[in-house]
């Protein structure tokens, strides 16, 4: 089975473009909460799971704009989304951080960012 070379070049920019607009959807989301945390007397505890929902949310719009474009295998291809924004976050994180380690939160983003990834991808395909 031949595949089209075309073909294959639109899966991977589809993909990187998906991991982009998560990474860009990642950084107003922050901006925005990072400006409510300044100027409001929020309890800094609810970092942690405003940047796992942040993740969530961000993975969700980069995956369903990818497979938008792509149209098929919705959760393969949101999962892979949700992968590689996970993996550049922790290769960046492990950069910035040399005591960087896997922990509870980092199993919980994981699973967050493969799970909205999941989802993110059906409702890619699905969108008309």
């Amino acid at each position: 089975m031949e595949v089209h070379p075309n073909i294959e070049n639109n899966f991977f920019i589809n993909l990187i473009k998906g991991v982009g607009i998560a990474f860009i959807s990642t950084i107003i989301l922050l901006i925005i909460f990072s400006a409510i945390l300044t100027f409001t007397n929020i309890n800094e505890n609810v970092i942690n799971p405003v940047i796992i929902t942040v993740t969530g949310i961000s993975v969700l719009i980069g995956s369903s704009t990818a497979n938008n474009k792509i149209k098929k295998n919705g959760l393969l291809n949101g999962a892979l989304v949700g992968a590689i924004y996970i993996l550049i976050i922790y290769i960046i994180s492990s950069l910035l951080n040399w005591r960087f380690g896997l922990n509870l939160q980092s199993l919980i983003m994981i699973v967050v960012g493969m799970i909205f990834g999941m989802l993110g991808g059906i409702i890619g395909v699905n969108k008309n």
